[in-house]
């Protein structure tokens, strides 16, 4: 670093001896920016690295137990790592394919930028994150996305051309990560980056193949190292002749430096963030694939057909809950045990580890359809038939559901009703006898 920083480097040393950066990015699926900033108790400054992110006070913690959080209003995103997104810059309508998507903070913010038109297809090799990741999509409110564990090259390889942007948050050496988590500097090591730079490789090629003629391919790190930042991009246009640098739409932070990458004048196009930007640390390089077109045709999605009585009691269940045999969004199909809402224009899905697509409505059972929480947690306030309001003043009762209590309702309610904090789902119960049955997930309680 203080070969890498010159000048600079007392301040970076400075930096790292201050507290870590922390933000949160507000979810506009759930709840509009003024809205959210009237209700929250944290005073919030913005991110100059993406749209709806804020800097917090470092003294602001707990959020994570927060009704708001529960309810997805909010993502907690240390906030250089928002950056790439913005890079990004996906447009309502697109496929857009995160390839390294766990925790899943990118993934949501694309899939709010899209604005719940076109498909986020979310990929994590590694089960357990990709299990994280499946929870904070839900979270979110997320209707159109796609969850996969997938290797990188067999998932890309099937999906050859079909995404007309392709983000690659990749795994790296975590340098960025120091102030934020110890545990990153002592597992450090110059072998470590070595073998980091060359999975690098392998992943990005793997992603090339999935970008469509014209298409858009971002990559990015969490560290500084130039042999997973500038020397993978200048060893990756060698082999790929068909993309080149762009500038992007986030130019805060500073140029990437070519000197650190082969000296290709290009490499300046990428952008890097150290702490004395204002964020913990990124590298974010935007690449153009040549050639124009729609992206690739592929064998359609085709949902397996509700069997006998099943669609009968599907779309019951819908009228009780929405007031119509289907609700505002998705196609119903049978997906094993359960009743799934597909997003439209999705390709095949068998081999790709697929964990779920779209929203899980309901679990079949024998003579019925048990709602899921997750059909909930899509659905806004509005177009429930029935929804218990309650507001961030309502402490007891909000920390009673949490907890997974049962609460008081009108004696005339009666079937499944939405609870909703500040106009936001938080989740669900069963009404009877003017009392609300929890159905807050037990995994998911306080």
């Amino acid at each position: 670093m203080r070969q890498m920083l010159d000048g600079e480097y007392p301040a970076f040393l400075n930096c790292m001896k201050q507290q870590p950066y922390r933000a949160l990015r507000i979810n506009t699926l759930k709840c509009e920016e003024p809205a959210f900033q009237a209700m929250f108790p944290v005073p919030l400054t913005p991110s100059p690295f993406a749209a709806h992110s804020y800097y917090l006070p470092y003294e602001a913690q707990g959020l994570g137990n927060s009704p708001l959080h529960h309810a997805g209003a909010f993502y907690l995103q240390e906030p250089s790592a928002a950056s790439a997104v913005t890079m990004l810059d996906p447009q309502p309508g697109e496929r857009i394919l995160d390839l390294c998507a766990a925790p899943g903070g990118k993934t949501t913010q694309i899939a709010a930028l899209l604005q719940g038109e076109g498909l986020v297809w979310a990929n994590e090799v590694v089960g357990s994150r990709a299990r994280t990741l499946l929870s904070n999509v839900e979270r979110m409110g997320v209707r159109n996305a796609v969850v996969s564990s997938c290797h990188p090259q067999k998932l890309c390889e099937r999906l050859a051309g079909f995404f007309d942007r392709v983000l690659v948050d990749a795994p790296c050496s975590g340098e960025g990560m120091f102030r934020k988590n110890p545990e990153a500097a002592q597992e450090w090591s110059s072998a470590h980056v070595e073998a980091c730079a060359q999975r690098q490789q392998m992943i990005l090629q793997s992603a090339a193949q999935a970008v469509r003629p014209g298409g858009v391919l971002v990559y990015s790190t969490c560290t500084y190292a130039p042999q997973e930042n500038e020397q993978v991009i200048s060893a990756f246009l060698q082999h790929h002749p068909d993309f080149s640098l762009e500038p992007g739409p986030m130019q805060n932070g500073r140029t990437a430096v070519p000197a650190w990458g082969g000296g290709e004048e290009a490499l300046s196009l990428a952008r890097r963030i150290f702490p004395m930007d204002g964020g913990e640390g990124h590298f974010v390089a935007r690449l153009r694939r040549q050639g124009e077109g729609e992206a690739a045709g592929y064998t359609a999605f085709v949902p397996d057909a509700l069997r006998g009585d099943e669609k009968k009691q599907t779309d019951e269940l819908f009228v009780q809950l929405f007031g119509a045999a289907a609700p505002p969004w998705g196609e119903a199909g049978r997906f094993q045990n359960a009743v799934l809402l597909f997003p439209h224009g999705l390709p095949e899905l068998t081999g790709l580890g697929v964990l779920r697509a779209g929203v899980p409505a309901g679990e079949l059972k024998k003579g019925r359809v048990e709602p899921e929480h997750a059909l909930f947690m899509a659905a806004k306030p509005e177009q429930l038939r029935q929804v218990l309001a309650l507001y961030l003043s309502d402490t007891d009762a909000l920390q009673a559901f949490l907890h997974g209590e049962e609460l008081s309702v009108p004696e005339s309610w009666k079937g499944y009703a939405g609870v909703a904090v500040q106009g936001m789902i938080l989740g669900f119960g069963k009404c009877s006898g003017g009392r609300l049955k929890n159905r807050y997930p037990k995994g998911l309680r306080l």
